[in-house]
């Protein structure tokens, strides 16, 4: 059993940074991937890390604005959220699996989520 929780959200203006984090519990190794949902929106794939940290894919929204990055020895997956949007607001949500995959089905675990509000 792995728990998972996120921490870092708040409110920021356009233009700021956030960085998230999200403290695994347990020894498994896992592919960790961050997921959001916007108010009244289905959920989506925002970033994914292998095991290893060497690999990293990103959804198309974030792509060179947010990165995923992970300290093994810590049990902690980090983003970095650069350059902030208003579209960015969501509520952010840490998940643990065995692939780094952009399917939510594909994560077995998930934490409860973390607010991140980015006013205009």
């Amino acid at each position: 059993q792995v728990q998972l929780v996120e921490s870092g959200g708040g409110l920021v203006q356009a233009g700021g940074s956030l960085r998230l984090s999200c403290v695994a519990s347990g020894r498994a190794r896992y592919s960790m991937g961050w997921f959001r949902q916007p108010p009244g929106k289905e959920r989506e794939f925002v970033a994914t890390i292998s095991t290893s940290g060497v690999y990293t894919l990103y959804g198309d929204p974030v792509k060179d604005r947010f990165t995923i990055s992970r300290d093994n020895a810590k049990e902690t997956v980090y983003l970095q959220m650069n350059s902030l949007k208003p579209e960015d607001t969501a509520v952010y949500f840490c998940a643990a699996g065995l692939s780094a995959s952009r399917r939510a089905t594909e994560y077995s675990y998930w934490g409860l989520g973390t607010q991140v509000t980015v006013s205009s």
